[in-house]
């Protein structure tokens, strides 16, 4: 598998991942916008979950520079390992109550991890040092299932917590919402899944098309770190 490779800061607008994607033909649409990574959803309770086979042929359709982002809930070390070789996926999201010590051993494999943290529940974003992982992604965590479930929260205290982690920004976002966000925030990434759907699981290119317009306009010469490289 190849080493993930981050830490590097260069000046140029935040990455975009699109979470939550079920079809090919949307992923792919995905990919030829231009966003860094997209996201399958291994959560059965989700209306984004994705099967194996799903989740195979969707990364089997998108071009090698696509970051793929397999989201894991409370798993064991070895039903995600199984995942992220059966379907090629290039990095993981712990969006549970993992341990550190599940982080550090799916680094050990060479996986680019990603731990997620809320403002609003455990394990919170305070808590990020004692993790090590790649990067975080920050959201609100006030809904009912893990996710942002399209809730806004209180961006604005995120980078002063993180200091110089990786951040992907996540929680509420939208066409119309991000750029402020961005300017607000000045994240390393952001992460969108319903802000920018026809229905649950389902991607409208469209919304997809003026997101990216949206965080491409924001802050285009601002110094952030490379989480997809």
């Amino acid at each position: 598998m190849m080493k993930p490779s981050i830490g590097m800061r260069v000046g140029h607008g935040p990455q975009v991942k699109v979470c939550g994607l079920t079809v090919v033909e949307e992923a792919v649409a995905c990919a030829e916008l231009g966003v860094d990574a997209l996201g399958l959803v291994f959560y059965p309770p989700s209306p984004r979950f994705v099967s194996d086979q799903t989740a195979a042929s969707i990364v089997a359709g998108l071009p090698e520079r696509i970051w793929t982002v397999g989201v894991f809930v409370n798993e064991s070390f070895s039903a995600i390992m199984q995942r992220v070789e059966k379907c090629r996926i290039r990095a993981v999201q712990l969006h549970g109550a993992e341990s550190p010590d599940l982080v550090a051993a799916l680094m050990r494999e060479g996986v680019l991890v990603i731990k997620s943290l809320f403002q609003n529940r455990r394990p919170n974003i305070a808590e990020f040092s004692s993790y090590g992982a790649s990067a975080y992604l920050v959201e609100g965590g006030g809904g009912a299932l893990p996710g942002g479930n399209a809730l806004t929260w209180n961006w604005s205290s995120v980078r002063e917590s993180l200091g110089e982690a990786g951040c992907i920004l996540a929680g509420g976002l939208d066409p119309g919402n991000v750029a402020p966000v961005i300017e607000a925030v000045s994240p390393d990434a952001v992460d969108v899944s319903s802000g920018v759907e026809s229905r649950p699981g389902r991607k409208d290119i469209v919304k997809v098309t003026e997101f990216m317009k949206a965080v491409r306009g924001a802050m285009p010469g601002c110094e952030r770190e490379r989480i997809f490289k």
